[in-house]
């Protein structure tokens, strides 16, 4: 539902009704995420996708039907073989997608729109709905805020049980701690209904932090695919004269100030991306010894293969240890025989997002590995809750 936050945000401001359909799991080959959504207001207007457009017409009647009926339902599409014209994912995934009304009235409508209220508004919480339990849980839902407070909007949140309220509260809020979206499994005794309990997880966090080092003709089209990416992009370069609003139209901020001084300085996480287009010892050394420190998630740095020999060289005389020089990915990017600053960029994306979904970089045809990838320290949550 997150992902459609800023057309719902404003569907609920001008009071319509609707119904939203999220996709919970996935198996196999199937090209949408958990947390993937379509809505269908009263008029029969539909936003977002669930499944690029394999069983986006049974689930818009699926939606209409909520609309009706008021039921929230979970159902499950997946490729049939005895019928190749059967509703389901033709490229041999499958998907669980739950329904749920959003009208006046509805008991997950308050809560619902206080998250779309965060999640437009670019802030940080988490969206946690039960979608597979007893029947009269189904649906409900809580709001968390990173500081562990917690919201519902109707009988105490999760059906007038405050444990279970908490129970979910805590897990919600360790999935928004590292910024992702998946399934925790809350077993019987956890769940204070003599059941198990599934609960997905929408997190909404600001975007991911690209920061690029060294304000040159590459840097400029790394920012433009960053952009692209839904990354938050900050330009840092020493010299003036280079780092300009002129120059980088697109940029989210442009920071003039020594690399190293400003990484000192700004904030980074565990999905920070940190690309040292510099190539100048003077920058690039003060700037590594720290940034292969940092818990982020990529730190790359361009320049020749003699470059990047001298440059490890330098960074072992100051203290950077074999297993800190292992993080930097150097020369930077993939091959792909890239020589234009979009090509190179384009390297780079390529490489970060390999390093981010766990992919491999070669190419699809011929090979025998999976076309979509959970990278380990990302998969999607099963977790088991007891008290």
């Amino acid at each position: 539902m997150l992902d459609i936050a800023e057309e719902l945000d404003r569907w609920v401001e001008e009071g319509r009704d609707f119904a939203v359909a999220t996709v919970v799991a996935v198996g196999g080959s199937a090209p949408r995420r958990p947390g993937a959504a379509l809505a269908v207001d009263t008029d029969g207007t539909a936003i977002g996708s669930v499944s690029g457009g394999c069983v986006e017409g049974a689930v818009y009647d699926l939606c209409r039907e909520a609309l009706t009926d008021g039921r929230t339902v979970l159902e499950r599409f997946g490729y049939s073989d005895d019928d190749a014209f059967a509703v389901g994912l033709t490229c041999g995934g499958v998907i669980d997608v739950l329904v749920t009304p959003v009208r006046a009235g509805d008991p997950v409508r308050a809560v619902a729109a206080a998250a779309l209220a965060v999640a437009a508004a670019g802030g940080t919480a988490a969206l946690a709905r039960i979608v597979n339990g007893p029947a009269d849980l189904v649906g409900r839902a809580l709001l968390v805020h990173p500081d562990g407070r917690y919201e519902g909007g109707h009988d105490g949140g999760l059906g007038g049980r405050p444990e279970l309220d908490r129970t979910v509260a805590a897990e919600a809020g360790a999935l928004l701690d590292a910024g992702r979206t998946g399934t925790v499994e809350i077993g019987a005794q956890g769940s204070r209904c003599g059941v198990p309990l599934t609960v997905l997880v929408e997190s909404s966090v600001p975007p991911p932090r690209m920061i690029v080092f060294g304000a040159i003709d590459f840097a400029s089209a790394l920012v433009r695919v960053g952009k692209f990416l839904g990354h938050h992009v900050t330009v840092c370069d020493a010299r003036p004269v280079f780092a300009t609003r002129a120059r980088f139209p697109e940029a989210d901020e442009i920071v003039v100030d020594w690399p190293h001084r400003y990484l000192e300085r700004t904030e980074v996480d565990a999905r920070t991306v940190l690309c040292v287009l510099t190539h100048d010892a003077k920058f690039d050394v003060p700037l590594l010894r720290l940034a292969l420190r940092l818990p982020v998630a990529y730190v790359g740095a361009m320049g020749s293969r003699r470059t990047h020999l001298d440059r490890n060289e330098r960074l072992r005389d100051v203290g950077v240890t074999e297993l800190e020089l292992a993080r930097l990915r150097s020369p930077i990017g993939l091959d792909l025989g890239a020589r234009t600053p979009e090509e190179t960029a384009l390297s780079i994306a390529a490489e970060i997002v390999a390093a981010r979904r766990g992919g491999t970089g070669v190419p699809l045809t011929g090979a025998h590995t999976p076309i979509h990838h959970d990278h380990p320290t990302r998969r999607t949550a099963h977790i088991s809750s007891v008290a």
